[in-house]
């Protein structure tokens, strides 16, 4: 295998190097005969994130938010005394290394728990890995219902697309007045794919039509075909659930070609990079997130202000969702009975009403959080606080 990013070790490294003594039982291979060693000093959690490619701000922004978290636990005296040790590797935004990377946290490094991923498709690759070992992995931000139907060792933080294109529907209908919308989508994704279902639904539901479905796959750099076709249906807008590097260029071709239409897109839009690809072509647009950094809530605005002071920069909602996730993870640690697969996993799963950045997070039968979603509009560059929208009754 391919080596990845430097291993990001926090903790007591001195007392712990590379040895796999003390993992808990039920890690995986190799578990029983950890047991039998003198108990650990440190706990070992695991972290696989895109922090290269095309959505590499997806896994640095999740990273810097896990960090965050980690640093203020072991500052608080750890988890049951002991400190917590990350073990961080990069999947490059590849499904194949995203089961490499998800095999190596827990066979090699012994990782009671795994945080990530952001990408669906990458959750997915991971996801089964670790459900087949038994160690619990809690996704920040993968949206996809299939995600945590893998089995019972997954988890999220995060909405899931059902809820989010009834979302931009919603917003697009009774907001916006929107009555015909075309959907251009990454057939690649299964984020997209879906979330472009999920919208259509809805939207036809609330009595809107969707003018044409267009589709395009993830690292295209032309889209004029598509584009043309939609401008010559005469849609109001065009609902973009993909990520934020093809949603800047199509929007950039779409002024090209005197396409007038307002932009929609879902949460997969959430980076700096967005406007710095699309300039004002972006500007007006919407797009669903899990949070608003002017939201006045004590948990959102400690967090953006002890972002800032250590990274220099506002915290997108996937840094909220890495903070969140690890934070949770944490909570249900102190709360296990022991470490193993089953035991944390059942921690996990009792949460409730717990007070995150992105919402009162409470985790549903479906291994699901349930929570609220804000649209954000493109102004200035930047996004800005729009509306929230509940969950359904």
């Amino acid at each position: 295998m391919k080596l990845l990013l430097p291993v990001i070790t926090l903790g007591l490294l001195a007392l712990t190097g590379c040895s796999d003594k003390g993992s808990p039982a039920g890690a995986g291979p190799g578990s029983q005969a950890a047991s039998k060693a003198p108990e650990a000093t440190t706990i070992k959690i695991g972290e696989f994130g895109s922090m290269t490619g095309s959505e590499a701000t997806f896994g640095q922004s999740t990273h810097n938010g896990i960090l965050l978290a980690l640093e203020e636990v072991n500052a608080a005296g750890g988890v049951n005394g002991k400190k917590v040790e990350l073990k961080s590797y990069d999947d490059q935004g590849k499904s194949q290394e995203a089961g490499t990377v998800v095999t190596r946290l827990i066979t090699e490094d012994k990782v009671v728990a795994i945080l990530g991923e952001v990408a669906s498709s990458l959750s997915l690759a991971g996801g089964r890995v670790a459900q087949q070992y038994g160690i619990p992995m809690i996704s920040p931000s993968s949206t996809n219902p299939q995600v945590t139907a893998i089995g019972d060792m997954i988890f999220r933080v995060c909405f899931i697309d059902p809820y989010q294109g009834y979302v931009v529907a919603k917003f697009a209908r009774e907001n916006l007045k929107f009555s015909k919308v075309a959907v251009l989508y990454d057939q690649g994704q299964a984020y997209s794919k879906g979330l472009k279902d999920d919208f259509i639904k809805a939207f036809t539901e609330m009595g809107g039509t969707v003018t044409v479905e267009q589709s395009y796959t993830g690292g295209d750099q032309d889209f004029s075909a598509q584009l043309t076709t939609i401008k010559g249906t005469s849609p109001e807008a065009v609902f973009l659930p993909g990520y934020y590097t093809e949603a800047g260029n199509i929007s950039l071709q779409a002024k090209k070609l005197g396409l007038i239409a307002t932009m929609l897109g879902g949460d997969g839009w959430d980076s700096s990079k967005l406007a710095e690809i699309a300039g004002d072509a972006i500007e007006g647009a919407y797009y669903s997130n899990h949070y608003a950094a002017e939201d006045t809530r004590p948990e959102v605005q400690e967090f953006v202000k002890k972002y800032q002071a250590k990274y220099g920069s506002v915290p997108d909602g996937l840094a909220a969702l890495g903070y969140d996730a690890a934070r949770l993870l944490f909570d249900a640690m102190r709360r296990a009975p022991s470490l193993a697969g089953k035991d944390l996993a059942a921690a996990i799963a009792s949460t409730k009403d717990f007070p995150a950045v992105t919402g009162v997070i409470s985790i549903d039968a479906e291994r699901n959080a349930t929570k609220p979603a804000v649209v954000l509009q493109m102004k200035g560059g930047k996004p800005v606080y729009a509306a929230t929208v509940e969950p359904r009754k």
